[in-house]
This record gives C-alpha cells, sequence and structure tokens, in this order.
C-alpha cells in the first residue's frame, strides 16, 4: 500500500513539474537559442529522476558512459516502461531529437513541448513515407550535431518479453554513416509498462559500445544491435531488489 501512494503522489508531481516546465517551453521557448530548450527539457528529466529517488526510492546506475563519446549518433534504447524516456531526455547530452509518433505531438502542454525540441514525429502509418522521413529528418539532425534517439521496439515490452525490432534506426544509420550507440536496461522490473506502482530499487542502465555504420547492410546492423541490447538485457536483474 505504502509503494501505491508513493507512486501516486509521484505521478501527481510529474503532471506538475510537467505543467511547469511545458508552459515556457513551447511559449517562449522558441525565442531561445536551441540548446538552451535542450538544456531546459534536460532539467525536467533530471527533477523527475530526483523526485523518483526521494518519493519512490528509485534509483538508478549507468555504466559504459564512455561509449557515448560520438556527440553525433543514432541511439537505440530498449522501451520497457515510461521511465527511459524520463532518464534519456535528463541524462544524455541536451541536443538530442526523438523519433516518435506524431500523435504525441498533438498533446496538450506535454506535445507541444515536444515540438518546440525539435522531435522528428512520424505517421507509422505510412509506411515507406514514414521510413523516408525518418532518414532525411535523422541526417539533417545528426548534421546539426544532435543525438537521433530512437526506441526499435515501438512500444513498450514488458521484461522477459521480446518485440521485433524496426528498421528505421539501422537504416539511418546505413544511409547516413552515423554509429548506432545501444542502451540496455531493466526499468520495466520497477516501474512496470501498465502499472502505477514504481517499486523501490536500482535501474541498471549499460550503454553499449558504438556499432560502426560503414560496410554494413541495414538488416546487419539491426540484428547486431538487437543480440547486444536483448542479450545484455537479460544479464541484468529481473526482480526489484
Amino acid at each position: 500500500m505504502l509503494t501505491l501512494i508513493r507512486s501516486i503522489i509521484f505521478f501527481v508531481l510529474l503532471v506538475i513539474t510537467t505543467t511547469i516546465f511545458a508552459i515556457p517551453m513551447f511559449t517562449i521557448g522558441y525565442l531561445m537559442p536551441y540548446r538552451q530548450r535542450c538544456q531546459f527539457a534536460n532539467a525536467w528529466g533530471r527533477v523527475n529522476l530526483w523526485l523518483l529517488n526521494v518519493i519512490c526510492g528509485l534509483k538508478y546506475q549507468i555504466t559504459g558512459w564512455d561509449n557515448l563519446l560520438h556527440r553525433e549518433a543514432i541511439v537505440l534504447s530498449k522501451h520497457q516502461s515510461a521511465w527511459e524516456t524520463i532518464a534519456l531526455r535528463g541524462l544524455l547530452p541536451p541536443e538530442q531529437a526523438w523519433v516518435l509518433k506524431r500523435e504525441l505531438l498533438w498533446i496538450p502542454l506535454f506535445g507541444w513541448a515536444l515540438a518546440a525540441a525539435e522531435a522528428i514525429g512520424i505517421d507509422r502509418s505510412s509506411g515507406r513515407a514514414a521510413m523516408r522521413q525518418v532518414i532525411s529528418k535523422g541526417i539533417e539532425r545528426l548534421k546539426q550535431g544532435r543525438l537521433v534517439i530512437i526506441f526499435p521496439e515501438g512500444t513498450r515490452v514488458a521484461p522477459g518479453t521480446r518485440k521485433r525490432y524496426g528498421m528505421g534506426g539501422a537504416m539511418l544509420a546505413e544511409k547516413s554513416g552515423y554509429p548506432i550507440v545501444p542502451i540496455a536496461h531493466n526499468a520495466g522490473v520497477f516501474w512496470r509498462r501498465r502499472g502505477v506502482r514504481k517499486y523501490p530499487g536500482t535501474i541498471q542502465v549499460v550503454i553499449g559500445p558504438a556499432i560502426e555504420a560503414d560496410g554494413k547492410s541495414a538488416a546487419e546492423l539491426n540484428a547486431q544491435v538487437e543480440e547486444w541490447i536483448e542479450s545484455t538485457v537479460a544479464a541484468l536483474p529481473q526482480t526489484a531488489d
């Protein structure tokens, strides 16, 4: 019961902090240099990570920071919960371009703030057109010195289960020549994809070595990323502390 109460308190505060950060982001944010907008968005992520620790006892531990030496790269991350959308925004270098379904950009306040951060909103139902958009916009963002962040599974997947990895990130790497940095974690053990409770413990995050795109097909890159992420996730704790 205490875990549930703490989780509800955190959720209320998450709504409040999102509102506080989103309003200036989409109103006066466009008047700010892009990097400052990104730093403001990172502050939102860090505040909520701190609240998770203080209220829910949910911490994190990251290994492999040195593997993010590439300033411009395609980050492909495991997607198990809402935690990583907060954590990656808050912890990774600030200039980020997220690839996400365009419907998220229509959500009042939160979606408008995403638009101000220049996320790449795609129409998943458009098939090849969506892929072309990921490639064209992704290359544009990479050339601007940003990280392009993609969840290749496309949706949250419960711990212990797998979903086919989409080809968007691998195709972007093949066409652009930029490296892929894979990220594995076990956030879904503590913050379940459809659960309210946030269980205390320490989320393990592993940033993998950059996977160079030169000489590899998109299919080869995708298979390499999936194998590394899934095998790394399988080796992480699968129960809360």
